[in-house]
């Protein structure tokens, strides 16, 4: 069987499809995971769940000692060959925690999970983006963490035949304790859920020029503005909600446009998935145009105006 577990929902519906396509080449079936959150249980029928194990827990915060216990037992009790993990930050120390606990192999931020010659499969990038690792496991359990956006989930199947069941599990206590929980400060915008997003880069010679990112995202309807590495984290223009990239946010838009970036491979590995993108360079050398599917070669003091004025003359 196929076990599937994130504490983000949205997440866990993407691993949901995977997990589904995995069951159903070795005729298996897909467990999907609620740790108190049984409000959740009939949507992951509905998305490719063939069994739906809603725990009830006192826990109130997520802590990783105690759900890599819950799942331990479920693991054990179900059999599960496979265990699908949200690769977040809670699901990365849980993944480890729980590969201890089953001396099991676990492989970190995998792209994609096939069978080949009868065994599991994954990919993950490695090197910055510059290279892929494919690995295969030789044991059993084998634990997979997959970072959001991998996979699409499936439609939304109402008809689709399930069953939910309820357990109580006593994880024990573990020796530390939650002491506060601060909620990030934010700016109230979420790059990954964006389908339109206009990005600034290096190219832009002070802060309060990213206007022109702004205006252009306006008319585009996107009203999303990201940025590279250096506008977030060392010239502090923009906040980490707007960052895309390795160490950044993971982004799958239908639109990206790229201004004034110059596509280091960094950047490059949070945006790649996007549908269409389109960068706006001087440089025509820079190495963003490789990845993009329309480049302009420019100055971008010039071509944003000019851009954002034709799309809205076009857009009436």
């Amino acid at each position: 069987m196929v076990l599937v577990y994130s504490d983000e929902k949205k997440l866990t519906l993407e691993l949901l499809h995977k997990a589904h396509d995995l069951a159903k080449e070795q005729q298996k079936k897909t467990i999907a995971v609620c740790i108190g959150h049984e409000a959740d249980a009939q949507d992951f029928l509905a998305h490719g769940a063939d069994v739906a194990v809603v725990v009830q827990t006192p826990l109130k915060e997520f802590k990783a000692e105690e759900y890599a216990t819950i799942l331990h037992h479920l693991i054990k009790e179900h059999s599960n060959e496979t265990v699908l993990i949200g690769s977040n930050k809670n699901g990365k120390e849980l993944a480890g925690r729980l590969a201890a606990q089953l001396q099991a192999g676990c492989i970190m931020d995998c792209t994609n999970v096939y069978l080949k010659d009868k065994k599991l499969t994954t990919e993950r990038m490695v090197y910055s983006g510059n290279a892929i690792a494919v690995e295969q496991f030789s044991s059993h359990p084998q634990i997979i963490t997959i970072p959001p956006k991998v996979f699409d989930p499936l439609p939304k199947n109402e008809h689709h035949k399930g069953e939910v069941v309820k357990k109580t599990i006593d994880a024990g206590q573990s020796a530390s304790k939650i002491l506060k929980v601060q909620e990030m400060k934010t700016e109230g915008i979420n790059v990954e859920d964006a389908e339109i997003i206009v990005s600034c880069g290096r190219g832009f010679k002070k802060k309060e020029d990213i206007t022109l990112v702004s205006q252009l995202a306006d008319v585009l309807k996107g009203r999303t503005v990201g940025c590279s590495r250096p506008i977030a984290a060392d010239l502090k223009w923009l906040s980490e909600d707007h960052w895309i990239g390795l160490s950044g946010h993971k982004v799958k838009p239908k639109l990206y446009v790229a201004c004034g970036i110059s596509g280091q491979i960094q950047h490059i590995a949070g945006m790649r998935d996007s549908g269409v993108i389109v960068a706006i360079n001087k440089d025509p050398e820079a190495l963003i145009f490789k990845s993009a599917d329309y480049g302009i070669v420019g100055d971008l003091y010039q071509v944003l105006p000019k851009l954002t004025n034709a799309i809205k003359d076009k857009m009436g």
